[in-house]
């Protein structure tokens, strides 16, 4: 059990995953406290906004230096109240990191104002676009990727100019409090970002508090209901949630590369990723070469050693549950089975091979470290089947010909080629879905142009003798309009 928190309490406890002792408690802020955070909030974005690009951008160079210092401690949190293995929470903290500098370093660039053509009607006219920012962001993070994640939408929308408040998962307020204190550190005496915690209804409260804008990232049935708490005030959303991510493996491909690819992309931090793979769909020719050399490899990792617990105790019944569906269904385990399920950990990963598509294995979200590998006649069919689905995260494809052309199959927000799990790292690339995924895209100039209102601009520079848009206008001005636009148009 990862967190406490009663309906009615004023505290919440957050407990590790690991062996369930108090990490550290935390009040639950109700509405009152949550508006009067976003009140604070919004008198410090007036001052946040006035110091420019440029001040922005050492500030939070300077909050990417405090952590860099600091960084052993969010290790130990990490560990401690999100249970990941130390490699997994490195791995985190530099792709977060990273991502702090590049919005930093790219939002002049990506958001200032540019001139854009004026067109016919408007020659006369300078035409400009630039980005502002909304004013305060409400973030809501998920206990998976408890700093990488959010860093995608506070990062990004504080480079933009936006004041936020974060409300971390219940699981992991810990290590949100973490990314508060070091950011007020290297910002002291400002409320620019600040933090919220509780449970859902402190969630909820966010979402009605006042806020310009709304980034959640979690499950479909949440974000549904963040959504529904959004739409009174036609306050808008940015929808990152979950996927059923899949690779596909040609004929041609490179096996060996392939396999550590799956093995890592659906076992790395327990399988608790959004982005994980949890579908294999590998070419008739090499299926069987494949298989076999992913149960041997999938039976040298270890649950506890290579990824840590399933951070939410539920979890691991929708495991067990996927598992036995799939073979029920007919499914074959090859590696791990039903009795990898112990609590709180997955003993290691479990292989599960020839599963029909109907199974629960494969139409829902398992989040834990199964992968369901199933024979296609082809990589085109592999495509075909990892696209009949709802979710439209991201997806993967291996294969030595034509990887470019089977890429541009997938219904995906995001497909890496002869890779997996690569596209997250890259703070050039928008990070986003389709469907079920969500929408919207953190990281990137989208991500940077999410928390902004595009906004448009002209500016008269001289008169014309065609008055066209104005009632001066006569009709031989009219009658020249026209002779104009059918020699310009009908060439």
């Amino acid at each position: 059990m990862a967190s406490t928190a009663d309906p009615r309490a004023t505290e919440l406890v957050s407990l590790s995953p690991v062996d369930s002792r108090p990490v550290a408690a935390f009040p639950v802020d109700d509405e009152d406290t949550v508006r009067r955070k976003v009140v604070r909030a919004r008198e410090a974005a007036s001052w946040w906004r006035t110091i420019g690009y440029d001040g922005r951008r050492t500030r939070l160079l300077e909050w990417r230096r405090v952590m860099a210092l600091r960084l052993p401690e969010v290790l130990d949190l990490l560990q401690r109240e999100n249970g990941k293995v130390r490699a997994d929470a490195v791995i985190e903290m530099t792709a977060a990191l990273t991502h702090v500098g590049w919005s930093a370093r790219n939002a002049r660039r990506v958001l200032s104002r540019r001139r854009v053509a004026s067109g016919l009607l408007m020659l006369n006219h300078l035409a400009t676009v630039e980005y502002r920012p909304y004013g305060v962001i409400g973030v809501i993070g998920p206990w998976n990727y408890p700093v990488h994640t959010p860093i995608g939408s506070i990062a990004y929308a504080l480079a933009a100019g936006n004041a936020v408040v974060f409300k971390p998962s219940e699981y992991t307020p810990a290590i949100g409090r973490w990314l508060v204190d070091t950011f007020d550190e290297a910002v002291p005496g400002r409320s620019v970002f600040q933090l919220t915690t509780g449970d859902g209804t402190t969630g909820a409260a966010l979402c009605a508090s006042g806020v310009d804008k709304i980034a959640f990232t979690g499950s479909g049935a949440t974000g549904a209901r963040v959504l529904a708490a959004c739409a009174p005030s036609l306050t808008p959303v940015l929808l990152e949630l979950g996927g059923k991510d899949a690779l596909v493996v040609a004929a041609d491909a490179d096996i060996p590369a392939a396999v550590e690819a799956a093995l890592w992309g659906g076992c790395s931090n327990a399988g608790q990723s959004c982005a994980g793979i949890e579908r294999v769909y590998v070419a008739d020719p090499v299926y069987e070469e494949f298989l076999t050399l992913l149960a041997q490899r999938a039976g040298e990792v270890q649950g506890g050693t290579d990824f840590g617990p399933i951070t939410m105790p539920g979890q691991l019944d929708v495991i067990r549950r996927h598992i036995e569906d799939a073979l029920a269904r007919g499914g074959r385990a090859v590696v791990g089975g039903p009795e990898s399920v112990v609590p709180p950990y997955m003993t290691g990963p479990v292989i599960l091979a020839d599963v029909p598509e109907e199974s629960a294995a494969v139409r829902e979200e398992t989040f834990g470290p199964v992968l369901v590998v199933n024979r296609v006649a082809d990589a085109a069919e592999g495509a075909e089947r990892a696209n009949a689905s709802d979710y439209g995260l991201g997806a993967a494809v291996f294969a030595r010909r034509g990887a470019g052309e089977l890429a541009d199959r997938m219904n995906a927000g995001m497909v890496s080629i002869n890779d997996v799990l690569s596209f997250p790292a890259v703070p050039a690339l928008p990070f986003g879905g389709r469907g079920r995924s969500g929408f919207g895209r953190i990281h990137g100039a989208d991500g940077l142009r999410e928390f902004t209102v595009p906004t448009a601009r002209t500016r008269k520079l001289f008169d014309v003798p065609l008055a066209a848009s104005t009632y001066a206008r006569g009709a031989r001005d009219m009658a020249r309009l026209e002779r104009i636009i059918t020699w310009m148009y009908s060439r």
